[in-house]
């Protein structure tokens, strides 16, 4: 049996304890959580308390953890503009790296990661824990055995009516470098990318609207409460028209606070040559659905999930995607094994989410000549 990773994570804020804390304490036989580090050092210090072994340790500064020789694995966990350069010299340091979504706010600093990590010799992944939902998973394979075709039209959805995060740096554009279209946008198109398994994008245009953050009483009904609309200084609201090398196309749509009636978020569109198929997730759906539409025998047919579910506590039963994605991680790192998202993948969405922004900003479609 291989040995215990030894796991530090860099930023204890909401994703680090919603997310990586639980889903890698359930992999107890596998890893150990040895470091903790966190700008408010209180909150590194409680996390060791509650996550940690023993002899953990909680630092304010991470150049202090990445010092340490025996952790092998860091997890990236703290905001957008952070993520290039905590992961590369956690590389430098000789760890493998788990970045949080998305890899970067820039493509330049993106590219720096990619280089670090190539030179590193270590494993590489960025957190799209989507991937790893039962129905996406599903909807994969059918996409790679062929069943839908060719799927040469998809939409991207990352809608929320009224979800503004109201904790953490979320609205601030200088911690982040953008509002929903870089928080759950790459998420949807993350799913849809890998479903089309089409990373060679030609060109984008894009709309990025700035209508709701800071007009006086658009807060009201927000799922995490009022947000301040005095210092919201991201986009509300984004969509973008992303045309592939091969003709495909791609609409990506994303927003925190959008008059709408239906939310989707994470969810996907793809229409093939063969078949058609959605994925619907989000506020308005209290689970996810999987349709496939297609025409059988003359008709047309709609196929969607059984509702007779898994019996709990059985091996094949349904487990969350955090943890999926934590095991799945570790045994890579472990067996020397390629990491289901591929950090060259994500390098992809980082760049069409930045087209976006500067296809809206200038008026003007872009033309991607991808970084590699």
């Amino acid at each position: 049996m291989s040995k215990k990773l030894r796991v530090a994570v860099i930023g204890c804020g909401g994703i680090a304890n919603n997310k990586h804390f639980p889903a890698l304490t359930s992999q107890a036989d596998k890893c150990e959580l040895v470091a903790f580090c966190d700008i408010k050092v209180e909150r590194a210090k409680e996390a060791a308390e509650k996550f940690g072994t023993a002899d953990a340790k909680y630092y304010e500064d991470y150049k202090e953890l990445l010092k340490d020789d025996s952790i092998d694995v860091v997890h990236v966990c703290t905001p957008n503009v952070s993520h290039a350069p905590i992961t590369i010299a956690a590389f430098e340091a000789g760890k493998h790296v788990l970045c949080e979504k998305p890899m970067s706010h820039s493509p330049l600093e993106a590219k720096k990661m990619l280089e670090a990590w190539k030179k590193s010799g270590k494993q590489f992944t960025i957190g799209y824990q989507n991937r790893f939902r039962d129905e996406v998973r599903a909807l994969h394979e059918s996409c790679e055995k062929g069943e839908l075709g060719d799927i040469y039209f998809a939409k991207a959805h990352a809608l929320r009516r009224k979800a503004v995060p109201t904790w953490g740096v979320f609205p601030d554009k200088s911690q982040q470098g953008g509002g929903p279209l870089i928080d759950i946008g790459t998420h949807a198109l993350d799913i849809t990318l890998w479903m089309m398994d089409n990373y060679e994008p030609e060109s984008v245009t894009g709309s990025v609207f700035h209508k709701l953050g800071n007009l006086p009483g658009a807060e009201e009904g927000n799922l995490f409460g009022p947000w301040d609309t005095d210092t919201y200084e991201v986009e509300d609201s984004a969509f973008g028209y992303i045309k592939m090398k091969n003709g495909a196309t791609i609409f990506l749509e994303a927003a925190w606070a959008l008059n709408i009636l239906e939310s989707k978020e994470a969810a996907t569109t793809l229409c093939g040559t063969l078949a058609g198929a959605h994925i619907n997730s989000g506020m308005s759906y209290s689970q996810p659905q999987l349709i496939f539409n297609r025409s059988r025998n003359g008709i047309l047919m709609q196929e969607e999930i059984s509702g007779a579910g898994n019996i709990a506590f059985f091996e094949g039963g349904a487990n969350a995607p955090e943890v999926l994605e934590a095991k799945q991680w570790l045994e890579a790192i472990q067996n020397g094994t390629e990491p289901l998202v591929k950090p060259e993948q994500a390098f992809v969405v980082t760049q069409i989410l930045d087209a976006i922004y500067q296809a809206a900003e200038t008026g003007n479609e872009v033309k991607l000549e991808l970084l590699k």
